[in-house]
């Protein structure tokens, strides 16, 4: 469920939400911190969370906080987390299902941030949403356990745990978010997985290549299509997130 065997390109073809958030986490990670004189410094200060500035009418900082990371270490556990645990979710709930969970998660946790945090400290990071993904789990642990195995209920408990301990131990940390996104993601978690039944499909394994099969002499077009589709698809949500930052400048700030 949460080992990973498949290729790269398989990966990435059977898990195109993770994907594209890993990319954007990525992409914003690099242009804000080494691209700086090409806008960077500007979308980061833009897209960083401070209460003081949403109560001014700058709402958009409850969102836009989800994809900017202060550090390497930051934008890697978040999206090494997001990779291992995201998977198993997009696969049970469905591409769309599941970026409701992971975005409605982060923007709960940095709302009640909003309402009981510091109006002077700025936040920024995923954490709230990665920990609303483990509040899924947690309650698959309780009270769904047709849907995890034994041995990864104790892989992810344990990984709870620490997660839990090292957000009260490490300074810096916005132990708001990571706790009121593990609550969201575990109350959440009955609504969507209502109708989610145990498969065998949720378990990690290399995805079948169809194309490989027997001789297609258009099969290497095929995959260059394939290719093709996937950077359109990738490069389309990097735009869209470059247009809304633009744009709340543009039309929203004085």
């Amino acid at each position: 469920m949460f080992l990973r065997s498949e290729s790269f390109d398989e990966y990435i073809r059977s898990y195109k939400v993770v994907t594209v958030l890993i990319a954007i986490n990525l992409f914003f990670f690099v242009w804000t911190g080494m691209f700086t004189f090409l806008g960077g410094a500007e979308i980061r200060a833009l897209g960083i969370g401070n209460n003081f500035f949403i109560a001014a009418g700058e709402w958009w900082r409850i969102i836009t906080p989800i994809f900017l990371h202060g550090g390497l270490m930051h934008v890697a556990f978040n999206s090494f987390a997001l990779f291992l645990f995201g998977p198993a979710l997009e696969r049970m709930l469905g591409g769309p299902k599941f970026l409701f969970v992971y975005l409605g998660t982060g923007i709960f946790a940095n709302i009640v941030y909003f309402f009981l945090g510091s109006p002077m400290v700025s936040h920024l990071g995923a954490s709230g949403a990665v920990f609303g993904l483990f509040g899924m789990y947690v309650y698959m642990v309780l009270m769904r356990k047709d849907l995890i195995s034994s041995m990864n209920s104790q892989m992810i408990t344990v990984i709870v745990v620490i997660g839990v301990i090292m957000t009260f131990v490490n300074p810096g940390i916005n132990i708001i978010a990571h706790i009121f996104g593990l609550i969201a993601g575990a109350l959440i978690a009955p609504v969507v997985l209502s109708g989610v039944r145990y498969t065998d499909q949720f378990v990690s394994r290399s995805v079948h290549d169809p194309d490989e099969i027997g001789f297609d002499p258009d099969r290497w077009r095929k995959k260059e299509a394939r290719k093709k589709k996937r950077w359109f698809y990738i490069g389309g949500a990097f735009l869209a997130m470059v247009t809304f930052f633009f744009l709340v400048d543009l039309l929203l700030l004085p």
